[in-house]
């Protein structure tokens, strides 16, 4: 089975090197490619290799996603947020570090992911019922507290609702879009206008500044809050239906802010994205609930691979994932010299045409609400956290069972 288990874990991470660096391709993309082609692939590979596949190719995303958010500022659904700080650090020459700190983080989320996922199985199975109804409170409290305490309640609570309301109906009304990418598949325009596009407009012209690495400016206080603010953020999302990364990046905003604490926020939310896989996987074998496409693929195999056997398949692609990561964000210096404001309208157009190829006419007409929405904070002078109304509203109603 150990010849299995690495085989699965080495093509999960070339699928998932391709996912992550590639915008708008998903792990969950990838394992509905290969359920498509189960009754193929079980022909020469037994299932561990398969799900081993998946699961890996999910673990390897959450390590890679953070390269082409750093450097090209384009968000995806697990670096909705933390796009904002990677980005700023790249332009100001820093962009190694940012890609560094990230898969530091994802590295120490998956430390601490057995131990949080061992007590959440002893733990929370018994309380299952009772919990999915909270999380909608515990959204709610933290929306209440970002928008209390933010520049100005007023307009904080008013980009807030709209974007709520935009959530709502792009979720709601996903299948409009053509089915390239799944119904979920929105919340690429969704967030790409919120907090991409709606960025890269009021970005800075000029040339992309030298990129130099010169170490860690991460204090080994904020690494541990960090890590374990990230992990625990991670494992809340991980277990909890309907809860996704942007949810875990906005709840990490109420005691991390991007914009004081850029360094330790990366660090955080790239716990959380990692720590996420894990517990989704743990959900999935402990009570029987898929997270993620990635488990929901896992859960059509008829013949149910060992839990230890898939967890030890995304232990070693973390390995492999943490590698590359690293040496990859030592590329940094191509960037140098590049001239900003071209770079971004080349970006923005590639946005756009990947938003029209995945969601057809429905996903062009998100991706221009969202960014008319996403470039109101800049306007009014507000964090852009409150964009994140998009995906808490409808997390919101879900848990109150309103949709």
């Amino acid at each position: 089975m150990l010849a299995s288990i690495v085989l699965g874990a080495a093509v999960g991470i070339g699928c998932g090197v391709v996912s992550g660096l590639i915008p708008g391709i998903h792990a969950n993309t990838v394992a509905g490619l290969l359920l498509s082609l189960q009754a193929i692939l079980l022909a020469w590979f037994d299932p561990v290799v398969i799900a081993s596949a998946m699961f890996a190719t999910l673990v390897t995303h959450t390590f890679l996603d953070c390269v082409p958010s750093t450097f090209l500022g384009i968000p995806d659904a697990d670096t909705s947020l933390a796009v904002l700080p990677a980005h700023t650090l790249c332009l100001e020459g820093r962009g190694e570090e940012a890609v560094r700190i990230s898969a530091l983080g994802s590295a120490a989320g998956v430390a601490l992911s057995l131990p949080l996922a061992a007590a959440f199985i002893l733990a929370l199975p018994a309380l299952q019922s009772a919990i999915d109804w909270g999380i909608g409170l515990v959204i709610l409290a933290v929306a209440g507290y970002l928008i209390v305490v933010s520049e100005s309640p007023g307009w904080a609570l008013a980009v807030f609702a709209v974007s709520g309301i935009l959530g709502l109906f792009s979720l709601g009304y996903a299948f409009l879009a053509w089915p390239a990418a799944g119904e979920s598949g929105v919340l690429m325009p969704l967030l790409s206008g919120l907090f991409g596009i709606a960025v890269l407009l009021k970005a800075s012209h000029g040339a992309m500044p030298a990129q130099d690495f010169a170490g860690l400016d991460l204090p080994r206080s904020a690494l541990r809050r960090g890590s374990l603010l990230g992990s625990a953020a991670g494992a809340l999302v991980g277990w909890l239906p309907g809860l996704s990364n942007a949810t875990a990046n906005a709840l990490l905003t109420s005691v991390v802010g991007y914009d004081s604490n850029p360094r330790e926020y990366i660090l955080a939310t790239s716990a959380a994205n990692t720590v996420n896989a894990f517990l989704g996987l743990a959900a999935f074998y402990a009570i029987a609930r898929t997270r993620n496409g990635v488990m929901a693929a896992i859960a059509a195999f008829e013949e149910m691979p060992p839990a230890t056997a898939v967890l030890l398949a995304g232990a070693i692609a973390a390995v492999g994932a943490y590698l590359l990561t690293v040496l990859l964000s030592r590329a940094a210096w191509r960037f140098s010299g590049i001239d900003i404001k071209g770079l971004n309208y080349a970006v923005i157009a590639f946005v756009v045409l990947l938003s029209l190829l995945l969601c057809g006419p429905f996903g062009g007409l998100v991706l221009i609400l969202a960014t008319a929405v996403g470039y109101v904070p800049s306007l009014v002078n507000i964090r852009r956290v409150y964009c994140m109304g998009a995906i808490m509203v409808p997390v919101m109603a879900y848990s109150f069972g309103l949709a």
